[in-house]
């Protein structure tokens, strides 16, 4: 998150995650590539709540972490990808792995937190400059090469990087789910309000993680206005 001020089918209320697992590709260095029509993006999850606005949105992120782990895992277990969609915190010169340290230490607000999402060997990172995790960062073509078409959203601020994220997910064709109980921001209200515009504006499916239900088929929903994305080739 950026500090500062500003910063398909339903049944029964649930939402089926659809997703497909081609065969995996074979890559140049012959490690094979995994292949879904669906990933989980954790935003700004690795964090050291270095800024002042810190205590009030740990208030609601260490509840949503907990529900986030539990997301993760059940993507971990049927080998889906999972990506880290970090802010640099303005650190240039840093990598993933060394924010991860950082905020793991003693006196990091966000250790809590942290140590909870804490990345697997198998878990995808990007590291962004600005609020949207596309902008300026190799995410779409990441996406592309996993061949997703449905991204599920999860992470902090609700009302501000998640939200850009969601924007320009939309506009890329994708669709977008995002977790209610995994978002978290200052407040409630900003938080709600963040939710009803991805809903309304962007078309996406609000929901308790615990109605999220993990499918092996996948079907297209065409979204009004926005062409549908095309994976790239291997």
């Amino acid at each position: 998150m950026v500090s500062g001020a500003a910063k398909g089918k339903s049944q029964r209320n649930t939402t089926i995650l659809n997703s497909t697992m081609p065969s995996p590709t074979t890559k140049a260095d012959g490690i094979a590539a995994e292949r879904s029509h669906i990933a989980l993006l954790l935003i700004d999850v690795i964090n050291d709540f270095a800024f002042p606005e810190a205590p009030r949105l740990l208030r609601y992120a260490l509840p949503a972490a907990r529900k986030i782990a539990a997301l993760k895992s059940r993507f971990a277990a049927t080998k889906l990808p999972v990506i880290y969609v970090n802010d640099n915190f303005g650190r240039w010169r840093s990598d993933f792995e060394k924010q991860v340290e950082h905020c793991l230490q003693a006196n990091a607000a966000g250790r809590a937190i942290a140590g909870l999402l804490r990345p697997g060997l198998d878990d995808y990172f990007v590291l962004k400059p600005k609020h949207s995790g596309f902008f300026s960062t190799t995410l779409d073509v990441l996406l592309q090469h996993l061949g997703a078409q449905k991204v599920v959203l999860c992470g902090f601020a609700g009302d501000i990087c998640v939200l850009y994220t969601a924007n320009d997910a939309y506009m890329r064709g994708l669709e977008i789910v995002v977790p209610s109980d995994c978002v978290a921001s200052e407040t409630s209200q900003a938080n709600r309000r963040a939710m009803e515009q991805m809903k309304r504006v962007l078309k996406a499916e609000i929901l308790p993680s615990s109605r999220l239900s993990l499918s092996n088929s996948f079907r297209r929903k065409k979204i009004i206005g926005v062409a549908p994305r095309n994976p790239v080739s291997h």
